[in-house]
């Protein structure tokens, strides 16, 4: 058992599928996802975006194909993205059989709208020729009309129903390799939809809060849903929906997995709100901080306290550390431990520079262990 057993999260245990060489689910860590809303025809200006989102730290990323020009200019994208590609396709069968062909590592699809068993034997022949996995994507706002008719409104019991009958459309075509999510905008509806669903299925889920609202907003909403859900053990992979650019999505995703200890990239900063004991600005400085340290990617933790009132506790329990103090003058604290002081002017390069070394310190000690491990 361990030390601290509040902390921790049994993750639901279900079978493994790969998408490209990303494997979703059965242990596998929580992957982000985030996806592009510029044209897909524009291959350039999607690359550039897709570019920007891998920087951040996305895992999977999905692009739209409304059309065949969107299709056409697939396998550029896919061949220049470094992560693996989502083709996101609605009601035209022929455009998953265009991204399969392209090189999309998913697809993501209803079954249901895809027509006719016959066109979804198309999608399934054409996903297992090229390696491809399917999501099934279950939406309130897009609930067919039989099963609203039947329980009057979206309801867990009906998008849980939904995804049963889209699985089953695939398992008929001896199609195994997909993942489901049961989306809504209302956050009590999803996560009791992905509770039901992940009593009733074996397959790795995908998380979403969909049309959750700008950044703030948004962010909030699929804060809790998805928190909710990943604290009880429920997801394999997540989508932060927001009306913002996709790289936010992507940092929000992993804030989300870093709060509850389940991944950890980057920095994580501990700061407080500030008052008026503050020896230095800490909301403007928190600002600049996390803008300049976007490019970490190492696990660490960095504490950000405006005076000494919880500042050196704060710091005991973070990589580096820096405490307001009086006239300009602020403590900084190097593994829990006080070290040396900083001046207002000086303060944000040389936390910068800390934290810099500090990866530097952690990358190469990681690169030798695995030297002396092989």
């Amino acid at each position: 058992m361990s030390i601290r057993p509040w902390r921790d999260i049994t993750r639901r245990e279900c079978r493994q599928i790969m998408v490209g060489n990303v494997p979703v689910g059965g242990g596998a860590p929580v992957t982000v996802q985030t996806m592009t809303n510029t044209p897909t025809s524009d291959a350039a200006a999607t690359i550039a975006q897709i570019r920007r989102c891998e920087e951040a730290g996305a895992d999977i990323i999905r692009v739209s194909c409304p059309d065949t020009d969107s299709t056409a200019a697939l396998g550029q994208i896919v061949r220049a993205a470094q992560v693996p590609i989502v083709a996101d396709i609605h009601f035209h069968y022929k455009r998953a059989l265009e991204a399969a062909d392209a090189g999309a590592a998913c697809l993501r699809i209803n079954p249901g709208n895809i027509g006719s068993s016959d066109r979804v034997a198309e999608v399934v022949r054409a996903a297992k020729a090229n390696g491809c996995a399917i999501r099934i994507g279950v939406n309130a706002g897009s609930l067919e009309k039989d099963l609203l008719e039947k329980y009057g409104e979206p309801c867990p019991e009906a998008l849980v129903e939904s995804a049963l009958d889209h699985i089953k459309l695939l398992q008929d075509h001896d199609f195994h390799e997909y993942k489901v999510a049961v989306k809504a905008s209302d956050v009590f509806l999803a996560v009791a939809a992905y509770q039901q669903l992940a009593e009733a299925v074996d397959c790795p889920l995908h998380l979403g809060i969909t049309e959750a609202g700008g950044l703030i907003g948004g962010t909030v909403k699929s804060s809790i849903g998805l928190g909710s859900l990943l604290w009880f053990g429920i997801g394999d992979t997540i989508r932060v929906s927001l009306s913002a650019e996709p790289e936010e999505e992507v940092r929000v995703g992993f804030e989300i997995l870093k709060a509850l200890g389940i991944r950890n990239r980057g920095v994580r900063v501990v700061s407080c709100p500030s008052c008026a004991r503050q020896g230095f600005d800490v909301i403007r400085t928190v600002q600049a901080l996390e803008e300049r340290l976007q490019h970490i990617r190492t696990p660490m933790s960095l504490s950000v306290l405006g005076c000494v009132v919880n500042g050196p506790g704060e710091a005991r329990e973070t990589d580096i550390g820096i405490t307001g103090g009086g006239n300009g003058k602020h403590m900084v604290y190097l593994s829990g431990v006080t070290d040396h002081h900083v001046q207002d002017a000086d303060m944000i390069e040389h936390i910068v520079r800390l934290v810099e070394g500090k990866a530097a310190e952690i990358d190469a000690a990681e690169a030798a262990s695995k030297l002396v491990a092989e």
